[in-house]
């Protein structure tokens, strides 16, 4: 069966289906010794398939990785400051992964890292209803009232942001620890959301990502997610 190249190199692990895209664009792909610039192209997998003249992966069975990420780090392949990255501080032996969306460089907590692009591509959208865990530390005054209306959504700048349920789980003057659950993970969501409310978000970190949990990952640890459990909390989307 006939498939768009650029998901073809996503499912070889080489990169994301839009990575895949604009290295087509780029010309570094050629199919049987002709290059490709169009990323609708169809290939059926039996041609020889180069990316900047080295032969593809061949496809790997899907893999979940949980990590802790720490506070500092980027979650970025390169990035343009020089900053470190999630990916250059990976401990020895992982494949080539990519991340399940990101994390900004002053969160921290659980962070998915798959083989597959396809994969990360498929956990990371919305209308799989998965919802993202937070315990979030901020500062100023709570109004219970409008803490309670991020339930109905808001909007910020012109930007929708869906249903946010936030719960306090302990005060101290004006410091306040909440548990923030929601099912979108806009860029910097949280933070935006809370800044607009009046508090600032003092510490971040995330604990579960759908059925994942942080659970006792400590800062750098990764953790692979068995075969069978993957498929169990995976279903169709495992078979990508």
């Amino acid at each position: 069966m006939a498939e768009r190249l650029a998901k073809f190199m996503a499912r070889s692990g080489v990169c994301s289906r839009r990575q895949a895209e604009e290295f087509i664009r780029q010309q570094r792909v050629t199919v049987n010794g002709d290059v490709v610039d169009t990323p609708a192209f169809n290939v059926s997998g039996n041609e020889k398939i180069l990316l900047d003249g080295e032969k593809l992966p061949e496809k790997q069975e899907n893999r979940l990785w949980l990590y802790h990420k720490p506070v500092g780090l980027v979650t970025t392949h390169k990035d343009e400051k020089g900053r470190p990255t999630v990916f250059d501080n990976l401990p020895i032996g992982l494949p080539r992964v990519i991340s399940v969306g990101r994390l900004d460089l002053n969160s921290e907590g659980l962070l998915l890292l798959t083989n597959s692009g396809e994969l990360s591509r498929a956990l990371e959208l919305p209308s799989n209803g998965w919802s993202r865990r937070y315990k979030v530390r901020v500062h100023g005054i709570i109004d219970d009232g409008k803490l309670q209306n991020l339930q109905n959504g808001i909007v910020i700048d012109g930007i929708s942001y869906g249903s946010i349920k936030a719960v306090v789980e302990s005060k101290q003057g004006t410091n306040s620890w909440l548990t923030v659950t929601l099912t979108e993970g806009k860029n910097r969501e949280i933070r935006k959301v809370m800044k607009a409310i009046g508090l600032e978000v003092a510490r971040l970190i995330r604990l579960s990502y759908g059925p994942f949990q942080l659970g006792s990952l400590k800062p750098g640890e990764v953790r692979e997610v068995p075969q069978k459990v993957l498929k169990e909390q995976l279903g169709s989307k495992f078979e990508i």
